[in-house]
């Protein structure tokens, strides 16, 4: 049995109130918020190991909250579809599952109804998530701590933010060896019984009945959520799309990708899982290497920005060169000039922008390549860049499943204010030294005509899957 001195040892564990569990508490309690799922997350597991050190049972507190920073029903919906799977598999594994919504959905009312000796909950890079953390931990009054479980790399082992996607790679594959392995899932020994008079919900759609919360956004057609259309999606992208990935990723008109993102972003499936069935996998090395550079390497360094730079959702996390860059050219004259409405509307001169567009307000997600196209042209169309970087997060954050996230908020960073990126010549208009893309340019690179055909049977209804 693992003792509480071998699980503080873990560097995803961070110690947010100090203090030894009070053996008076009744359970251990885990908060789970970004790796919603029952299986393969070191959250939950050191949790169950903690508790079963202590002779406690373990129960999962999960709050539905309402006013999340930029979600709508879109976003709750696809949250929701996951809940039920949860309770059920934490069943097996001895341990409780508390469902509240607002307005009774506090933690700390909860840990005053079943008095735990120990408090476990997610890290979240995400300002908003992080100013909550430390809020409770100022107010709880049992230990309270955090696991890192949705990244592969601890991320403060990383110290600082790094430069380029070239700075960090040699760092996170000197530390794989010792932190890509598979999460264990033990039982707890202590099973939970829920108290009679503490409330829990039912996990069904109905949680969103009168729920305070932005209906402007349609649920997705075209992604359920839940970590078993998580493994469904996995596991056909396994068979059919990995041998190829590291050509046929960045074309649109092709289902190169593993559309994985809105499941990683709600933590459906574990990016540890992901990764070592790839390494696994009957595929070429370099299309295993292509999709786990993505998945690791890039995916962290989205994370390490977001961590340590606290502007990642403004213009001021300009690198210095392009902010020279910009200053000098914002005045220039753009030859289209579109509203934040006409954009959202895909109301533009650009057939492959527009497809772009209405592919991710018709879906809740866009094909990875033209999302830097779709950002660099708002930079080309909207009166500054300034302006041009807050219209492309919000109307990322509105509609993409996997908006209001680091990978989100890093490749507009890149499209529009060079980060991770360097200077590029020849100088032009508008752009400066920012790296430019056109239609032509892109177009080149993968049959555009075929993806706009694409979309707008979309529109139509004609296809199943974006």
């Amino acid at each position: 049995m693992k003792t509480l001195d071998y699980i503080l040892s873990d560097p995803r564990l961070t110690i947010r109130r100090a203090g030894q569990p009070d053996m008076e508490g009744r359970c251990v309690v885990y908060w789970m918020q970004r790796a919603q799922r029952a299986v393969d997350n070191p959250a939950l597991t050191a949790a169950i190991d903690a508790g079963n050190c202590l002779g406690k049972p373990v129960v999962v507190f999960f709050q539905l909250v309402p006013h999340a920073h930029h979600a709508n029903y879109r976003h709750y919906q696809f949250l929701v579809e996951g809940l039920a799977e949860i309770a059920a598999e934490l069943q097996k594994r001895k341990v409780g599952f508390v469902l509240r919504r607002y307005p009774d959905h506090g933690l700390l009312q909860f840990c005053s109804e079943v008095r735990p000796c120990l408090v476990i909950a997610d890290e979240n890079p995400l300002m908003e998530a992080e100013h909550t953390k430390t809020r409770i931990a100022e107010k709880i009054i049992p230990p309270f701590w955090t696991v890192d479980s949705d990244v592969v790399v601890p991320s403060k082992l990383l110290a600082k933010e790094h430069y380029a996607a070239r700075t960090i790679r040699p760092k996170i594959h000197a530390l794989l060896p010792q932190y890509l392995r598979k999460v264990e899932n033990p039982a707890a020994q202590f099973p939970w019984r829920t108290p009679s008079h503490v409330l829990s919900l039912v996990p069904d759609p109905s949680l969103l009945d009168n729920f305070p919360i932005d209906r402007a956004v349609a649920p997705s057609a075209y992604f359920r959520g839940g970590s078993q259309e998580a493994k469904r999606c996995f596991e056909q992208f396994l068979r059919s799309r990995l041998k190829g990935y590291a050509t046929q990723r960045n074309k649109p008109d092709l289902d190169g990708t593993s559309q994985l993102s809105p499941y990683l972003h709600f933590g459906h499936i574990g990016v540890q899982t992901v990764a070592l069935a790839v390494q696994r996998a009957d595929a070429p090395a370099q299309d295993r290497n292509a999709f786990l550079e993505e998945l690791i390497v890039r995916r962290e360094l989205a994370v390490n920005f977001v961590r340590f730079n606290r502007n990642y959702e403004n213009f001021d996390a300009c690198e210095p060169w392009a902010d020279v860059t910009h200053r000098i050219h914002v005045r220039d004259p753009r030859q289209y000039l579109y509203s934040e409405k006409h954009l959202e509307d895909a109301e533009t001169h650009d057939p492959l922008w527009n497809a772009a567009q209405k592919q991710m307000v018709l879906t809740g997600w866009m094909h990875g390549y033209l999302r830097m196209y779709w950002a660099k042209k708002i930079l080309e169309w909207t009166e500054s860049p300034l302006a041009a970087y807050q219209i492309a997060v919000r109307l990322n954050d509105r509609y993409e499943l996997d908006g209001r996230d680091p990978n989100g908020y890093a490749g507009i960073a890149w499209a529009v204010v060079g980060k991770h990126d360097r200077a590029w010549g020849p100088e032009r208009p508008i752009y400066g030294k920012i790296r430019y893309m056109s239609f032509a340019s892109t177009s080149r690179k993968f049959n555009s005509k075929a993806y706009i055909a694409r979309v707008a049977a979309l529109e139509k209804g004609a296809l199943s899957d974006p």
